[in-house]
């Protein structure tokens, strides 16, 4: 039974050693990404007066989304200048057609990002972006 719990403890203790490591080795979040429903895309970069912030912008609308309501959102901020809050993790300001939202962005893979936002801290929406390079 000890070394059942050893083992266990050994595991943990590796999982917490190899996956900061892992998570460092992720590519640049910087390219063009596509949100899940295959209706917009987004430019993202680093952005700032260090470039030590992230920033995404609307570059393309279509599946239906390239609409009247929609257009005037096109060539603006997503993302917006949100500062480095860990490893692969933003924070700051999102704004999603015409609403701002407070939210986190992390980067999961190379090929993934996961936007998460809440306005007043109760209606909160996860969104997934794929890298389209």
């Amino acid at each position: 039974m000890l070394m059942k719990w050893v083992s266990v403890l050994c595991a943990v203790a590796l999982s917490q050693v190899v996956s900061p490591v892992l998570a460092a080795n992720l590519a640049s979040p910087v390219g063009t990404w596509e949100i899940e429903m295959r209706d917009s895309r987004y430019q993202v970069e680093m952005c700032g007066e260090n470039e030590d912030q992230l920033c995404g912008t609307l570059i393309w609308l279509g599946n239906g989304a390239d609409n009247e309501e929609n257009l005037p959102y096109l060539n603006t901020l997503l993302i917006d200048h949100a500062p480095q809050v860990g490893e692969n993790r933003w924070r700051g300001k999102l704004h999603i057609f015409g609403q701002t939202a407070t939210g986190t962005i992390t980067q999961v893979s190379d090929n993934r990002i996961e936007l998460e936002g809440c306005v007043a801290f109760v209606l909160c929406r996860t969104y997934q972006l794929y890298r389209i390079d």
